[in-house]
């Protein structure tokens, strides 16, 4: 089964422009552990995984009346801030929560991946 793994906020971490350096290499330093600890498990793989851009480089698409308008900057206005995510290929959900208490204090929301045929 596949998983999608948001990072969806800071959590009881600072903001990462507001960390210092060696936090920042100390937060980076518990990813590079988070795919080991998946690299180590037979039964799961990253699927994928990166950082996201700040919310105001995105664009958004929205469709009303059957027209679609291009608008710049993210969705809705949120107190979360989306960092990036992982897909992995695990065998339950309880995986996905054990290996991501590895990761940094960030609020993490875990959706399973609806396979369509």
């Amino acid at each position: 089964m596949k998983y999608f793994v948001l990072l969806a906020g800071y959590g009881e971490m600072p903001a990462w422009e507001d960390l210092t350096a060696e936090e920042q290499e100390a937060g980076m330093a518990k990813h590079v552990a988070f795919d080991e600890a998946c690299a180590a498990r037979p039964d799961v793989r990253i699927v994928s995984g990166d950082a996201l851009g700040d919310s105001s480089t995105a664009t958004t698409l929205r469709t009303s009346g059957g027209e679609m308008t291009v608008t710049d900057g993210p969705f809705a206005e949120a107190a979360e801030h989306i960092g990036g995510y992982y897909v992995l290929e695990a065998p339950d959900l309880d995986t996905v929560v054990e290996l991501c208490r590895v990761l940094p204090a960030y609020d993490i929301e875990i959706r399973p991946v609806i396979e369509m045929s």
